[in-house]
């Protein structure tokens, strides 16, 4: 009768077994990466060729073959500067910086009393607030053009900047009580227990606890206010023009001016491209806020 021992060549054999399984994952991720890195490229490269297109003449932006090797010049910017940019631009900067202002002024008492401090019929109350997106903008420009004329505030830029403002609170105020929620009950319990006001413990305990979701509800709006087109369009003309109804301006009737619009809307992007760089740390945190306890 034969008795069979283990050795430790044998052991180490049977550890060593799910070796093809890690390579089989390995390989997995690999695909995955390259697949993540070619949709990366095919969303980004309209903004890419965007940008190459503002550095040629327009000659070079019309050949029917695509020109990639050229002499870049700056005549198409030259040309933007020329054409009156700059009033737009402080007009959208005025309408977006004032408005997520105000939304944020608004949004942040407001989300405050729907979460931590729950008020009668809550459900109804958020419901009021998301139901106002579900009206679509063109339905109501009529009824806005007609009391923005009797008013007196046409071509007026806080018209634009009162009406982003209800634009985006609604938005605004589910974000910030999505993060208002991560709280924990307790602080709150134990600032009462020490005798805080509520103004106190809602500026000094939980906005720097939800600052994150803060700057994440910001560029949200800013991205939002800076971007629209259809009241700007509607409700102003030569004095609070934005950057959008600008770009109007590159389409006539002799057709599209590639090379200067792609200079004009290069300009438009980058102070939201910058903005969004800058605070990508804070909107990973605001968007991830929660997410991980």
């Amino acid at each position: 009768m034969s008795v069979t021992t283990s050795t430790p060549t044998d052991e180490r054999a049977t550890e060593a077994a799910p070796e093809p399984r890690r390579k089989k994952t390995s390989a997995a991720n690999v695909w995955l990466g390259v697949i993540a890195w070619v949709v990366g490229i095919a969303f980004f490269f309209p903004v890419l060729w965007m940008v190459l297109t503002s550095f040629k003449t327009e000659a070079d932006a019309y050949t029917t073959t695509p020109k990639i090797i050229f002499e870049p010049t700056l005549e198409q910017y030259e040309g933007v500067f020329a054409a009156g940019i700059g009033p737009y631009l402080t007009n959208s900067v005025i309408a977006t910086v004032f408005s997520t202002i105000f939304v944020l002024l608004l949004a942040i008492p407001a989300a405050f009393a729907v979460s931590l401090r729950p008020v009668e019929k809550t459900q109804d109350v958020l419901f009021f607030f998301i139901s106002t997106k579900m009206l679509p903008v063109v339905a109501a420009i009529v009824p806005i053009y007609v009391v923005v004329n009797q008013i007196g505030m046409l071509d007026n830029i806080w018209t634009l900047v009162i009406l982003y403002t209800g634009m985006n609170l609604p938005i605004a105020v589910w974000m910030m009580r999505s993060f208002f929620l991560e709280v924990p009950g307790e602080l709150l319990e134990q600032a009462s227990i020490d005798g805080a006001p509520l103004w106190r413990t809602l500026r000094e305990i939980v906005l720097p606890i939800i600052s994150p979701g803060i700057f994440a509800t910001a560029l949200i709006c800013v991205i939002f206010a800076w971007n629209e087109f259809f009241f700007a369009v509607n409700l102003t003309a030569a004095n609070a023009g934005t950057v959008p109804v600008f770009l109007v301006g590159f389409i006539t009737s002799e057709g599209l001016y590639w090379a200067q619009l792609s200079a004009a809307a290069t300009m438009a992007a980058l102070p939201v491209v910058i903005a969004g760089w800058v605070a990508q740390n804070k909107l990973v945190q605001g968007l991830s806020f929660g997410a991980v306890k």
